[in-house]
């Protein structure tokens, strides 16, 4: 009887870690150790040694596509030309708010707004994490938009507990399935990440 595959993982910051962990638990996986959070360069800069050790088992590493290349098979062929057999190197298009608000009832829910108001198609939004900081001020909780959105006075781009708040909704109702249907590159993470635990099973 084989216990959890286990799998580790690297990602740019605390709400990304949030994402894979969920993830994770979607396809079966056990929590993963999780490296990098340090942000989107760092993470460039020690990719080819996560890759180097997904010779040897299970890595998934997820960055945001934002404006640095045209399409996610772009960045991928310029950051990681030769992905080792178990490497799950997945682009998120473009920010990872892209994957929470194509679960449109859910988040709707979350931050009290219709959910008419959410995007159909996530993935076609030039800035996912302003369009998820613009429903938060459009929220009916007092709350949400306290919490998510910055006051002018403060120079942020966010409010002081976005992060927070995020990581709230997808430990508590965030559905990846869910979202894949409305999620290419979630859709295709999904399937990289639960070929890896069947490879790995085999």
């Amino acid at each position: 009887m084989h216990g959890p595959i286990e799998i580790l993982a690297a990602v740019e910051g605390p709400v990304d870690e949030a994402v894979l962990r969920r993830l994770a638990e979607e396809v079966g996986v056990a929590a993963p150790v999780v490296y990098g959070k340090r942000g989107k360069d760092a993470l460039r800069q020690r990719l080819s040694g996560y890759n180097n050790a997904a010779r040897f088992g299970p890595w998934a590493v997820l960055v945001d596509l934002n404006h640095d290349a045209d399409c996610a098979p772009r960045l991928v062929s310029d950051w990681l030309p030769a992905p080792s057999a178990r490497m799950c190197f997945r682009v998120v298009v473009r920010k990872i708010e892209a994957w929470l608000l194509a679960d449109r009832e859910r988040l709707a829910a979350f931050l009290g707004v219709a959910p008419a108001r959410i995007p159909a198609n996530p993935e076609l939004e030039p800035d996912p994490k302003r369009t998820l900081i613009e429903l938060s001020r459009q929220s009916r909780r007092r709350e949400i938009r306290e919490d998510m959105v910055a006051r002018p006075e403060s120079g942020r781009e966010v409010g002081p507990a976005y992060t927070s708040r995020l990581i709230e909704f997808i430990q508590c109702s965030w559905r990846p399935a869910e979202a894949a249907a409305r999620s290419d590159s979630l859709r295709r993470c999904l399937r990289r990440l639960r070929e890896l635990v069947q490879d790995a099973q085999t």
